[in-house]
């Protein structure tokens, strides 16, 4: 099979060819990250360790936010250009570290669920004291080397930024489109459309879904959204903060399950801004890079970058290999 899927969010396109994942693999592999152990000395993130700017973290029990030592988002910034061809525009904001636990063995993926909901109140406590002067708070984490991630103490990374970002922009243009036309939020119609269906849902409960996109372009991609108006962290009640706590740790744990490894991603927090009007809906988007091992992952390269996303292994399947390992 081989088609194009449309991604209602973004106005892209993505390449659907299932048969390509029969072929013969002999590119790059990676092993699985050695066990970790609980402290580290030399982690500039652990309980009681010296960072490189010289600041000593404290002897923290839970979640711990700092402001980043290396900060890509200055407080100030070069003058801007009008120039057409050349043009350019300053950039500032803050960016924050969240360490999600005092021990340097676990992920996100193993946190209990009091740790977890710890995390939750964290990005909405910190995205609540951000939002207030700046336009756009993103929350992220690249977990595992494979993604680049410099430390691997359970960690997350908040950016404010004075401007909405271009995926950001991109997505508030799409929903804010078809809230005009049918009335509703895009994300509110579509969980209920994929619900109804239920062939690309991993796991489901009474606030919120994790779905595998009809448009997903990575291998185990995959979207939590809510299933009633929610826009922002804030905006949730206590059933939604506890449900999303329980999807949250059913849909970690089945990736980990999946292939017997921590696996890696990088995710992020997608909630209204500033600028965003009630067409937009929280939701969070989870790209694992493995495909078919602990070792054999996607490279989004050649016709991916040149000319368009493509997937070989369909959405429908991977939905199913997630839900046969949730708990």
């Amino acid at each position: 099979m081989a088609e194009r899927r449309f991604n209602a969010l973004t106005g892209e396109w993505v390449i659907v060819s299932s048969g390509r994942l029969h072929r013969p693999w002999q590119g790059e592999t990676a092993a699985p990250p050695a066990l970790e152990p609980q402290w580290r000395a030399d982690c500039h993130l652990c309980p009681r360790s010296r960072r490189t700017s010289g600041a000593v973290n404290p002897d923290y029990a839970g979640v711990y936010a700092f402001d980043n030592d290396f900060p890509a988002l200055p407080t100030s910034s070069s003058p801007g250009s009008s120039e057409p061809l050349l043009l350019r525009e300053p950039v500032t904001g803050k960016c924050r570290v969240v360490c999600y636990s005092p021990r340097h063995d676990m992920t996100l993926a193993t946190l209990d669920s009091r740790a977890i909901a710890g995390v939750i109140e964290s990005w909405t406590n910190e995205t609540s004291v951000l939002a207030v002067d700046h336009a756009w708070v993103q929350v992220f984490e690249n977990k595992g080397r494979m993604m680049g991630c410099s430390s691997d103490h359970p960690h997350g990374q908040i950016w404010a930024t004075a401007m909405v970002p271009t995926v950001a922009q991109r997505e508030d243009e799409r929903q804010q489109r078809y809230a005009a036309v049918h009335g509703a939020p895009l994300l509110l119609d579509y969980v209920e459309r994929e619900l109804t269906l239920g062939e690309r849902i991993v796991v489901a409960n009474g606030s919120w879904a994790a779905i595998v996109p009809f448009w997903a372009a990575w291998p185990f991609e995959v979207m939590l959204l809510p299933r009633a108006r929610v826009d922002s962290f804030e905006s949730m009640n206590v059933a939604s903060r506890d449900d999303l706590r329980d999807l949250l740790m059913h849909t970690l744990a089945a990736y980990d399950r999946l292939f017997g490894v921590s696996f890696p991603y990088s995710m992020g927090w997608h909630g209204r801004g500033r600028t965003q009007g009630r067409h937009w809906q929280l939701h969070a988007h989870f790209y694992p890079p493995l495909l078919r091992s602990p070792s054999i992952r996607k490279f989004m390269v050649g016709f991916e970058m040149l000319a368009e996303a493509q997937r070989d292994l369909t959405p429908e399947e991977a939905a199913a290999r997630l839900r046969a390992v949730v708990s």
